[in-house]
């Protein structure tokens, strides 16, 4: 597996979550396969879950680690070409990126949407530089338009804790007092269909996803309506996709906030979110520390994600 992206890159998705149990039931088994492997880690932007999980999932592996926060602990770095660096920025990511891969075997980047231009965005022009110039495997942390880390560990979750073959699935927008990107909840989207779940999305309008993601899924601009019988409920926000609203915030009706009413529309659902999550405004306290409340394990299978991609890309290189 030379990149990873999408879902279709696992291939066999109940063979990679059947991997995923083996691997949860005993983190260490393959510790030996990343002996004298380096795996670098890029960030173009902040992250908690998923520096330390992915750090801990090398670790299960024997892998050597190598963490680069590039806001902090490099030159800045320019991606256009073109361009005529007499500013801020001293060296060029056309350089850098080939510098990066002579140091390790495998990498992950980590970058967010700028909003400044959709098309930039959904070319993920960083990301494609790195998979273009780096000669080494290249795996996303999160990028301009996909978190499949998350999207896994998230479906992990969902098998871990279904009550029946194809539950009903619904991802409903939620306010935010900032513009998010649609990462996320592209990705959340993208796995749940290609699993065969019974997916909704639920939003206002003039939120909705990018088809190339949403394609299968029944969409909806009536939350309660969506909730019917839901088994899961994941919530998130995202900005505005389509133009020329791109990245914009349209609208912070609380109304749509995930509240123990809501819920009680389910079909006794489990709650789910990525994290960090605003509470009282993505969600309510009573909600979120429910004991229907999967953010925690839904998080701590961060690491198992990572640890079967990584396994992956290693034998690989073999």
């Amino acid at each position: 597996m030379r990149t990873f992206l999408h879902p279709a890159d696992l291939g066999d998705l109940q063979g990679a979550l059947q991997e995923a149990q083996h691997i949860k039931a005993n983190r260490f088994a393959y510790d030996t396969i990343g002996r004298n492997k380096t795996a670098l880690l890029i960030f173009f932007n902040n992250s908690l879950r998923t520096r330390l999980s992915t750090q801990k999932a090398a670790m299960n592996l024997g892998m050597n680690v190598i963490v680069l926060d590039v806001n902090q602990g490099a030159w800045k770095l320019e991606t256009e070409r073109g361009v005529i660096m007499d500013g801020d920025k001293s060296e060029h990511l056309l350089e850098a990126v080939p510098v990066m891969g002579s140091y390790c075997d495998v990498i992950g980047v980590r970058t967010f949407a700028r909003f400044e231009n959709r098309d930039d965005d959904y070319s993920e022009r960083i990301l494609q530089q790195f998979i273009q110039h780096s000669g080494r495997p290249v795996f996303s942390m999160e990028s301009a338009t996909v978190h499949p880390l998350q999207a896994f560990a998230d479906l992990i979750t969902i098998e871990e804790h279904k009550r029946t073959a194809k539950p009903k699935v619904v991802l409903t927008w939620a306010p935010h007092p900032k513009a998010l990107p649609q990462a996320v909840p592209n990705s959340f989207a993208e796995w749940m269909v290609a699993a065969g779940y019974d997916l909704t999305i639920a939003h206002p309008e003039g939120y909705e996803l990018c088809e190339d993601f949403s394609r299968g899924a029944r969409i909806t601009y009536d939350q309660d309506e969506a909730l019917q019988g839901a088994d899961f409920v994941y919530a998130k926000n995202w900005a505005a996709y389509r133009a020329p609203h791109y990245g914009q915030v349209l609208s912070k009706d609380l109304s749509w906030t995930v509240s123990q009413e809501k819920m009680a529309l389910t079909n006794d659902a489990a709650f789910m979110h990525c994290l960090p999550v605003r509470r009282n405004m993505i969600v309510t306290d009573d909600v979120i520390e429910s004991p229907r409340s999967l953010v925690i394990p839904e998080a701590a299978n961060r690491e198992i994600s990572a640890t079967v991609v990584l396994k992956r890309m290693v034998e690989a290189l073999s």
